[in-house]
């Protein structure tokens, strides 16, 4: 799980631009699902077929990132964000273009860093002029961090955990998955750091009788945190509100019986700002009962996000246990 995990936060796949990690997970699932395929949004759909009602379960595979807006005469880029972005988590990182053009992010003088905003800032990619950058980069193009996965015990440090680590779980569920009491559909969903656009057109292809997804989801436990009864290591976090849905009783009530079942530690999450793929899911065609499963997960939306390695591996014998019993 480790070196899967690592392999796939490392991978380029900002909002829009998937098809790198797309291919990667394509060739881990391959051996594993009955059919498989990319849909026209790029969402990446393996089944695995089975005797009763269809549920679908997602995980977004794209990342948050940046794009070039404009390049000024001495080349340094312009840029905007792609997805989530605090500017004050941005100084002295670096990014990674599609060809493997590397840049660092720097900003203009302020007399207060309060005043710290995009356009107050610039990607430096070691060129001297205009010309010189157009040779490496272009108007349109996206970036996203450029960071290596560290893992010290069980704790995971890495660019992308936000949601590489729901597709990791995802994959190795696909992987253990002998039978299944259900029709099931695992998809890898593309464009939800821009507003869960890929998992909208995924369930209206789909239609499926129930769906869950998977993400992560910010922690309580650091010091002077916003309260919130999620902590790193207590196992995964049971989706029951967010901004974007109301979990559905019958599914929510589901995976807790199914983590009770199993003796399989979890918590329950309720929270007031961000949205999964579920946000979009439960409101496709007439309804769809849906719910999630959440990672605790610190510093979400920046270069070193961290997760603990035993809510994941609980993560993927809950959704076994709810596949399988």
């Amino acid at each position: 799980m480790k070196e899967l995990i690592k392999e796939l936060t490392e991978a380029y796949g900002p909002s829009g631009d998937e098809a790198n990690i797309g291919n990667i997970i394509f060739e881990k699932i391959k051996p594993f699902a009955d059919y498989i395929s990319f849909d026209k949004m790029g969402n990446l759909i393996a089944r695995k077929v089975g005797p009763n009602d269809k549920i679908m379960l997602s995980a977004h595979m794209d990342e948050i990132g940046v794009i070039v807006t404009s390049i000024d005469e001495n080349g340094f880029l312009r840029f905007s964000n792609i997805g989530g972005l605090s500017p004050f988590t941005l100084i002295g990182e670096r990014v990674l273009f599609k060809n493997g053009t590397i840049g660092v992010f720097g900003k203009e003088k302020l007399d207060n860093i309060k005043d710290l905003k995009f356009n107050k800032m610039y990607i430096d990619i070691g060129v001297s002029s205009k010309e010189e950058a157009l040779e490496k980069v272009n108007i349109g193009d996206a970036a996203s961090f450029y960071r290596i996965c560290d893992m010290s015990s069980n704790y995971i440090i890495s660019k992308s955990l936000d949601n590489r680590v729901g597709c990791a779980i995802l994959i190795q569920v696909l992987k253990q998955l002998k039978q299944t009491k259900y029709d099931t559909y695992f998809v890898f969903t593309v464009q939800e750091e821009v507003g869960l656009r890929g998992a909208k057109t995924a369930a209206f292809g789909i239609n499926p009788d129930l769906a869950i997804s998977v993400d992560v989801t910010p922690t309580g436990d650091t010091p002077e945190a916003p309260k919130k009864a999620i902590d790193l290591s207590k196992g995964p976090a049971i989706k029951i509100i967010d901004r974007s849905i109301i979990c559905h009783p019958k599914v929510r009530e589901q995976l807790i019986t199914a983590a009770k079942q199993r003796n399989i530690p979890y918590q329950l999450e309720v929270t007031e700002t961000g949205g999964t793929d579920v946000g979009a899911i439960h409101v496709t065609r007439a309804g769809i009962p849906s719910g999630g499963i959440s990672i605790p997960c610190r510093y979400i939306h920046t270069s070193s996000e961290m997760v603990h390695l035993k809510d994941i591996k609980r993560s993927v014998d809950l959704l076994l246990a709810v596949l399988q019993d």
